[in-house]
Protein backbone atom coordinates (compact mmCIF):
# COMPACT_ATOMS: atom_id res chain seq x y z
CA UNK A 1 0.00 0.00 0.00
CA UNK A 2 3.12 2.23 0.00
CA UNK A 3 2.98 3.56 -3.50
CA UNK A 4 -1.22 4.30 -2.70
CA UNK A 5 -2.50 8.06 -4.16
CA UNK A 6 -3.24 9.74 -1.64
CA UNK A 7 -7.63 10.90 -1.32
CA UNK A 8 -7.17 14.62 -0.63
CA UNK A 9 -8.53 15.59 2.39
CA UNK A 10 -8.02 12.41 4.23
CA UNK A 11 -5.64 11.71 7.14
CA UNK A 12 -4.80 8.11 8.71
CA UNK A 13 -3.94 8.00 12.04
CA UNK A 14 -3.91 5.10 13.88
CA UNK A 15 -4.42 4.22 18.21
CA UNK A 16 -2.87 1.65 20.32
CA UNK A 17 -2.06 1.44 23.84
CA UNK A 18 0.80 -0.56 25.03
CA UNK A 19 2.44 -1.83 27.84
CA UNK A 20 5.78 -1.32 28.98
CA UNK A 21 7.22 -4.32 26.69
CA UNK A 22 5.00 -3.35 23.74
CA UNK A 23 2.21 -5.72 24.08
CA UNK A 24 -1.46 -4.54 23.52
CA UNK A 25 -2.84 -7.68 25.39
CA UNK A 26 -1.71 -10.19 28.01
CA UNK A 27 -0.58 -14.40 26.94
CA UNK A 28 -4.71 -14.87 26.39
CA UNK A 29 -5.17 -12.27 24.53
CA UNK A 30 -6.73 -10.24 27.19
CA UNK A 31 -6.39 -6.25 27.58
CA UNK A 32 -7.67 -5.92 30.77
CA UNK A 33 -3.97 -4.52 32.31
CA UNK A 34 -4.54 -2.02 29.58
CA UNK A 35 -7.63 -0.49 30.45
CA UNK A 36 -7.38 3.34 31.93
CA UNK A 37 -10.33 5.86 32.18
CA UNK A 38 -8.18 8.59 30.66
CA UNK A 39 -6.63 6.75 27.80
CA UNK A 40 -10.30 5.42 27.21
CA UNK A 41 -11.64 9.07 27.18
CA UNK A 42 -8.19 10.17 24.75
CA UNK A 43 -9.40 6.98 22.78
CA UNK A 44 -13.53 8.00 22.65
CA UNK A 45 -12.89 11.15 21.73
CA UNK A 46 -10.50 10.71 18.91
CA UNK A 47 -12.87 8.28 17.35
CA UNK A 48 -15.94 10.52 17.54
CA UNK A 49 -14.36 13.08 15.39
CA UNK A 50 -13.15 9.99 12.53
CA UNK A 51 -15.10 9.54 9.76
CA UNK A 52 -13.84 6.07 9.11
CA UNK A 53 -12.74 3.19 11.49
CA UNK A 54 -10.68 0.65 10.13
CA UNK A 55 -9.60 -2.74 12.42
CA UNK A 56 -9.52 -6.33 12.37
CA UNK A 57 -12.53 -8.29 13.13
CA UNK A 58 -10.63 -9.49 16.66
CA UNK A 59 -10.12 -5.65 17.48
CA UNK A 60 -13.09 -3.45 18.00
CA UNK A 61 -13.94 -0.73 20.41
CA UNK A 62 -17.10 -1.29 22.35
CA UNK A 63 -18.51 2.65 23.04
CA UNK A 64 -22.15 3.82 22.74
CA UNK A 65 -21.30 5.49 19.70
CA UNK A 66 -19.71 2.69 17.97
CA UNK A 67 -22.85 1.27 16.02
CA UNK A 68 -22.56 4.82 14.69
CA UNK A 69 -19.80 4.58 13.23
CA UNK A 70 -18.67 3.67 9.97
CA UNK A 71 -15.78 0.95 9.24
CA UNK A 72 -13.45 -1.28 7.27
CA UNK A 73 -12.89 -4.54 8.77
CA UNK A 74 -10.29 -6.60 7.24
CA UNK A 75 -10.68 -10.27 6.57
CA UNK A 76 -9.65 -13.03 4.40
CA UNK A 77 -12.47 -14.67 4.33
CA UNK A 78 -14.20 -12.57 1.01
CA UNK A 79 -12.45 -12.16 -2.53
CA UNK A 80 -12.27 -8.17 -2.12
CA UNK A 81 -15.12 -5.98 -0.68
CA UNK A 82 -18.60 -7.20 0.77
CA UNK A 83 -21.46 -5.75 3.12
CA UNK A 84 -21.44 -6.60 6.81
CA UNK A 85 -24.02 -8.62 7.10
CA UNK A 86 -23.92 -8.21 10.90
CA UNK A 87 -23.59 -4.26 11.16
CA UNK A 88 -25.34 -2.07 8.14
CA UNK A 89 -22.46 0.68 8.85
CA UNK A 90 -19.29 -1.83 8.18
CA UNK A 91 -17.62 -3.35 5.10
CA UNK A 92 -15.64 -6.64 5.52
CA UNK A 93 -11.97 -5.70 3.60
CA UNK A 94 -9.84 -7.73 1.92
CA UNK A 95 -6.52 -5.95 1.40
CA UNK A 96 -5.26 -8.51 -0.89
CA UNK A 97 -8.58 -7.56 -3.46
CA UNK A 98 -8.41 -4.07 -3.61
CA UNK A 99 -7.04 -0.86 -2.24
CA UNK A 100 -7.99 0.71 0.58
CA UNK A 101 -9.65 3.80 -1.29
CA UNK A 102 -11.75 1.63 -3.70
CA UNK A 103 -12.62 0.21 0.67
CA UNK A 104 -13.34 3.95 1.31
CA UNK A 105 -14.99 4.69 -1.55
CA UNK A 106 -17.56 1.73 -1.09
CA UNK A 107 -17.83 2.93 2.51
CA UNK A 108 -19.25 6.32 1.57
CA UNK A 109 -15.58 8.23 3.33
CA UNK A 110 -13.52 9.70 0.76
CA UNK A 111 -12.08 12.76 3.41
CA UNK A 112 -11.81 13.49 7.01
CA UNK A 113 -9.50 11.06 9.13
CA UNK A 114 -9.76 6.96 9.31
CA UNK A 115 -8.74 5.69 12.76
CA UNK A 116 -6.46 2.61 12.43
CA UNK A 117 -7.50 0.95 15.91
CA UNK A 118 -5.80 -2.86 15.36
CA UNK A 119 -4.87 -5.38 15.68
CA UNK A 120 -1.40 -5.76 14.65
CA UNK A 121 -1.76 -6.87 10.94
CA UNK A 122 -4.10 -3.93 10.35
CA UNK A 123 -1.45 -1.29 11.95
CA UNK A 124 1.12 -3.07 9.98
CA UNK A 125 -0.77 -2.81 6.72
CA UNK A 126 -0.81 0.89 7.11
CA UNK A 127 2.93 1.86 8.83
CA UNK A 128 4.10 3.42 5.66
CA UNK A 129 0.52 5.70 5.26
CA UNK A 130 0.02 7.05 8.78
CA UNK A 131 -0.38 10.76 9.00
CA UNK A 132 -0.01 10.60 12.83
CA UNK A 133 0.17 7.61 14.82
CA UNK A 134 -1.00 8.00 18.38
CA UNK A 135 1.07 5.86 20.69
CA UNK A 136 -0.62 5.53 24.51
CA UNK A 137 1.60 3.59 26.94
CA UNK A 138 1.41 2.15 30.70
CA UNK A 139 4.95 2.15 31.80
CA UNK A 140 3.87 0.17 34.86
CA UNK A 141 2.51 -2.36 32.96
CA UNK A 142 4.32 -5.85 31.74
CA UNK A 143 2.77 -8.65 29.59
CA UNK A 144 5.18 -11.43 28.76
CA UNK A 145 4.04 -13.29 26.33
CA UNK A 146 1.42 -11.17 25.63
CA UNK A 147 0.48 -10.13 22.33
CA UNK A 148 2.65 -7.71 20.25
CA UNK A 149 1.65 -4.05 19.38
CA UNK A 150 3.55 -4.42 16.01
CA UNK A 151 5.23 -6.92 14.03
CA UNK A 152 8.85 -7.06 15.13
CA UNK A 153 7.86 -6.11 19.22
CA UNK A 154 9.09 -7.05 21.13
CA UNK A 155 12.75 -7.12 19.50
CA UNK A 156 12.39 -3.57 18.88
CA UNK A 157 10.32 -1.21 20.88
CA UNK A 158 7.36 0.18 19.09
CA UNK A 159 8.81 3.28 19.31
CA UNK A 160 12.10 2.03 17.51
CA UNK A 161 9.49 0.02 14.74
CA UNK A 162 7.26 3.78 14.48
CA UNK A 163 10.63 5.75 13.47
CA UNK A 164 11.84 2.72 11.20
CA UNK A 165 8.64 3.78 8.74
CA UNK A 166 9.57 7.55 8.86
CA UNK A 167 7.48 9.00 11.83
CA UNK A 168 9.30 11.37 14.37
CA UNK A 169 7.45 11.31 18.05
CA UNK A 170 5.90 14.70 19.13
CA UNK A 171 5.47 16.03 22.33
CA UNK A 172 3.96 13.16 25.26
CA UNK A 173 1.19 14.22 27.27
CA UNK A 174 0.52 12.68 30.12
CA UNK A 175 -2.91 11.00 30.49
CA UNK A 176 -3.13 8.94 34.08
CA UNK A 177 0.08 9.78 36.36
CA UNK A 178 -0.77 8.24 38.96
CA UNK A 179 -0.29 5.03 36.49
CA UNK A 180 2.04 6.32 34.60
CA UNK A 181 -0.01 6.00 31.39
CA UNK A 182 1.54 8.61 28.36
CA UNK A 183 0.29 9.46 24.46
CA UNK A 184 2.93 9.92 22.09
CA UNK A 185 1.78 11.18 18.59
CA UNK A 186 3.82 10.09 16.14
CA UNK A 187 4.04 12.57 12.59
CA UNK A 188 5.01 11.76 9.10
CA UNK A 189 7.26 15.02 8.96
CA UNK A 190 5.85 17.20 5.54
Amino acid sequence: MSGATRMPGFRIEGYVIASADGMLANADHAMDELKFDADKAFFTAALDRAALIVHGRNSQEDQPNSPRRKRLILTRKIASLAPDAANPKAILWNPAGCSFEEACQLAGVTSGTAAVIGGPSVFDLFMDRYDTFWLSQAARVRLPGGEPCFGGVPARSPQQVLASHGLAAGESQILDAANDVTVTPWRRPR
